[in-house]
């Protein structure tokens, strides 16, 4: 019999008669050779790129990020380096998705490098590492797709002065980080390396590589994709073109542009459509239980580049994460740790308010759902981002945001939304995009918007009638008076018609047909018209109602260009009081009534006094409104026009200068905001 230190104890079983009898035996061990290796690293993918994770001055490195970035592909090449510049004397790769096969690794470890009973695995594995521990020879241990951080408690190998350690795995727990670790984030691919991918897979072939950018951001540069992706490509003789379009074909599932499962490249076991799915479950298993799902599923129908974390603890977002859920409602704080576990299993990132969930991820989730799930979900979705939705966006980006997710739940859930009522939240976005500067889009969504409502509810339907309204406001806006005369004209009559001549609605139209025709140049036709509708308004809604105030500000200031300064600066000052009263100091109502009361006070003959009021109301409106917003600009505008006037030709000149900057900064050049403060800026320069 060999002696122990020749030999490796090993277990074996032996059946017969029906007992099964265990008996432990000795078989000879071959020495060491080195350098030696355990385990087998995957091969490299066709067309891998080495995007250089190695350890750097840390002695354990972890890989962590979204399935199907690349990390084990990464690990691979730099455990193949180490091997073969002989950095590393030991390798050992430890397929480590389970304890149970990370203990199994360390077992047959040991067999090779610390013999001794092996009957008992979880000590055979702590001789391996006590041997790790000790060597004077270079070793470097890959522990490949931890589902776990837990199963790790124990088994981490002590690295020293001689010892690499490389972990993969989707997990962020905050434990993978510490006691001199070194967490690293894989991120998908850059456009640039993605395109070097597709070009190597495609050896550089044009003709199949037309639209292969734009199929890379479809993808979500995501490596997995595109691996299998362009191995469908492959065996289908596809271009990129061909390809993008059976990708966005919606009557196709993920899985039906994918390869068969016997057809997966670089030894891939599953799918992109399955790359995630173990990571859901174990998400979903996380306190509080249950809800990672559908917060995943709510997440699955805003914008991939990333949405406000706030939409989940909405009212309409919170009540869509409890459905089903027995006892009690769920709460705010639950929905934001439910988000946490998605952030530990690389399922979304979350920084700065903002949550982001990769866009194979959000189509996978959605696929899922049945028709009824899915019209639930479209309707807390839109619900969810209009509560967020502020009245005022006071900073330009977050207008950008809102619209960027309203576009996506639309181009996800278009057709449910006009179904299922939540078709209020594409108005909002209309609505930004004016108030955001950008008219001519705001036009241009507000026709779509209109004709879509005729089509989907009914040329007299209410709401159709409203984005009709909207068109011909913001029309009136960008200077097609004319246009919005004509549409407010029509409106008049379809409203009284379809709900009768006291509608606040068939008012509303009134109101905007006369102050369009006062644009149009008729003064006098637009106090006439504009006197009925407040005697109207008043008879039916009040005094105090807000559209009765609005009326009141358009009659006052047509009663100006008719002639009558005093009377409408009379007009202004009780308004403003009106208002304070109702609305309050700060509301946006409020500051443009001070607005126009200044502008009177200088059409009096007090263009100083006009300058100050301006002064006071453009640092309010920058206050309250933001200093990029168009009322905080057209308030500046007004400043600079009463400050020539006032004597300061120069002033005026270099208030219009950094006005028009700004205007060209925020809104661009065919504004007419921007037109407007170029010219002044030259009138103003000439009396300079």
């Amino acid at each position: 019999m060999p002696s122990p230190v020749d030999a490796r104890h090993a277990q074996g079983v032996q059946v017969g008669d029906g007992n099964v009898q265990h008996n432990h035996y000795h078989q000879a061990r071959e020495p060491v050779r080195w350098p030696h290796r355990l385990g087998v690293p995957p091969v490299a993918a066709e067309g891998f790129l080495d995007r250089e994770p190695g350890p750097g001055d840390a002695a354990t490195l972890v890989l962590t990020g979204l399935g199907g970035a690349g990390k084990s592909q990464l690990a691979a090449a730099y455990a193949r380096r180490a091997w073969e510049t002989g950095e590393a004397e030991l390798l050992v790769w430890v397929p480590a998705a389970s304890r149970a096969a990370i203990v199994a690794a360390y077992a047959e470890a040991a067999g090779d490098l610390a013999p001794g009973d092996s009957a008992d695995a979880d000590r055979a594995a702590g001789r391996f590492l006590a041997w790790l521990e000790s060597t004077a020879r270079r070793w470097l241990v890959v522990l490949d797709d931890v589902a776990d951080p837990g199963d790790l408690r124990g088994l981490w190998p002590r690295t020293g002065r001689t010892g690499r350690v490389i972990v993969t795995t989707r997990r962020r727990d905050a434990v993978l980080s510490g006691s001199g670790r070194r967490l690293k984030e894989v991120g998908v691919f850059s456009p640039a390396e993605a395109r070097d991918y597709l070009e190597r897979r495609f050896d550089g072939d044009p003709d199949r590589l037309a639209e292969a950018d734009l199929l890379a951001a479809e993808l979500g540069f995501l490596p997995l994709a595109l691996a299998q992706a362009a191995a469908y490509m492959l065996d289908r003789d596809l271009d990129c073109a061909a390809y993008r379009a059976r990708l966005a074909d919606r009557r196709r599932r993920l899985a039906d542009v994918l390869p068969e499962d016997g057809a997966l490249p670089d030894e891939q076991r599953e799918t992109v459509a399955a790359t995630w799915s173990l990571s859901v479950e174990l998400a979903d298993r996380l306190k509080p239980v249950g809800l990672a799902r559908p917060v995943l599923r709510l997440a699955s129908v805003f914008d991939p580049a990333g949405f406000p974390a706030a939409v989940f603890t909405t009212a309409a977002g919170l009540a869509f994460l409890g459905q089903g859920r027995s006892g009690p409602p769920v709460t705010g704080e639950e929905a934001t740790d439910a988000v946490r576990c998605l952030q530990r299993l690389s399922l979304a990132g979350q920084e700065d308010g903002t949550v982001r969930v990769h866009a194979l991820v959000q189509r996978a989730t959605r696929e899922e759902l049945d028709a009824e799930r899915f019209a639930e979900l479209a309707r807390a979705a839109a619900a969810a981002l209009l509560q967020v939705w502020p009245g005022i966006e006071r900073e330009p980006g977050e207008g950008v945001a809102l619209r960027a997710n309203a576009a996506a739940l639309a181009s996800h859930a278009g057709e449910v939304l006009w179904t299922a009522g939540g078709y209020e939240v594409l108005f909002r976005e209309a609505h930004s995009l004016g108030d955001s500067g950008l008219l001519g889009a705001a036009v241009a969504r507000w026709q779509a918007l209109s004709a879509e409502a005729a089509r989907r509810l009914g040329p007299d339907h209410e709401h159709t009638l409203l984005a009709r309204q909207f068109l011909a406001g913001w029309r009136g806006v960008t200077g097609d008076i004319a246009g919005a005369a004509a549409e407010f004209d029509a409106l008049s009559s379809d409203y009284r018609r379809v709900l009768g001549p006291d509608h606040l609605s068939t008012l509303m139209a009134r109101s905007n047909l006369a102050h369009q025709r006062g644009m149009a140049g008729d003064a006098t036709a637009a106090v006439a018209a504009l006197e009925e509708v407040v005697a109207d308004y008043r008879r039916v809604a009040g005094e105090d109602h807000q559209k009765t105030l609005l009326a009141r500000q358009f009659l006052a200031g047509w009663r100006s260009a008719e002639g009558d300064a005093a009377g409408a600066a009379a007009e202004f000052e009780a308004l403003l009081g009106d208002y304070r009263r109702v609305l309050g100091p700060d509301h946006p109502d409020t500051l443009s009534v001070r607005g126009n009361l200044a502008h009177q006070r200088g059409l009096l003959g007090d263009p100083s006094a006009a300058v100050r009021d301006f002064e006071a109301l453009a640092a309010d409106c920058a206050r309250v409104l933001g200093p990029e917003y168009p009322q905080t600009l057209s308030t500046r505008a007004r400043l600079a026009g009463w400050r020539g006037p006032a004597g300061d030709a120069a002033g005026a000149a270099d208030a219009f200068a950094a006005l028009l900057a700004d205007y060209l900064r925020i809104v661009g050049p065919d504004h007419p905001g921007t037109r407007q403060a170029r010219t002044n800026l030259e009138y103003w320069r000439g009396q300079g």
